[in-house]
């Protein structure tokens, strides 16, 4: 019997700090996810994902157990050249018929300074799964936009190796002189709706 109370003694305890976590919705129409590469070492090409979404479980009272979570749609991709775009949609980049989807999945979120964040995570590409460090200003302020929704943004950068994901398609001049550089930048603009 004194068994049985104290697991229910803990599952009340347990209550309110579920209570005090919030699901946000990531807006895709407020959102972006953008990347930047040196072509031929000399400028770099930028481009977008378009279609993204994502949900993040705030934890209201400690930051550190929040979670987050975004799918990006790889097959809309957009340099503005559309040559390009069909070229990173091949085998030779993304392989966008076989690994339509790219994710990233939080396995750790850590402060790192006023209003910012190290969120360390499980980023896949082509299948293949690399822990990855995003380094996000904000959380901003929650704001009520003119429709009653409770909305929040923050910025994200890190780059990657694009190798290290299998997208390793390069061609390399008589100079030496890469056509597409390995490592990617990449930043995220997003805004969340509270559920």
């Amino acid at each position: 019997m004194k068994r049985f109370i104290s697991a229910v003694t803990l599952f009340i305890l347990a209550l309110p700090l579920s209570a005090l976590a919030s699901t946000w919705t990531l807006d895709p129409d407020h959102s972006a996810a953008q990347f930047k590469v040196r072509h031929l070492m000399i400028s770099n090409v930028k481009g977008s994902f378009e279609k993204l979404n994502g949900q993040l479980v705030l934890d209201d009272k400690d930051i550190t157990k929040s979670k987050v979570d975004v799918i990006i749609d790889v097959a809309s991709v957009n340099t503005n050249i559309k040559k390009r775009d069909d070229h990173l949609r091949s085998p030779d980049f993304f392989d966008t018929a076989k690994f339509p989807a790219m994710t990233f999945v939080s396995t750790k979120v850590e402060k790192d300074g006023p209003d910012k964040l190290k969120v360390t995570g499980n980023l896949t590409i082509k299948g293949i799964t690399k822990p990855v460090v995003l380094h996000v200003d904000g959380l901003t302020p929650e704001i009520k936009d003119p429709w009653g929704n409770i909305r929040r943004g923050a910025s994200a950068t890190t780059s990657i190796n694009r190798k290290d994901f299998g997208v390793s398609w390069s061609k390399k001049l008589d100079t030496g002189v890469v056509v597409v550089a390995d490592e990617v930048a990449i930043q995220l603009e997003v805004e969340f709706i509270k559920k």
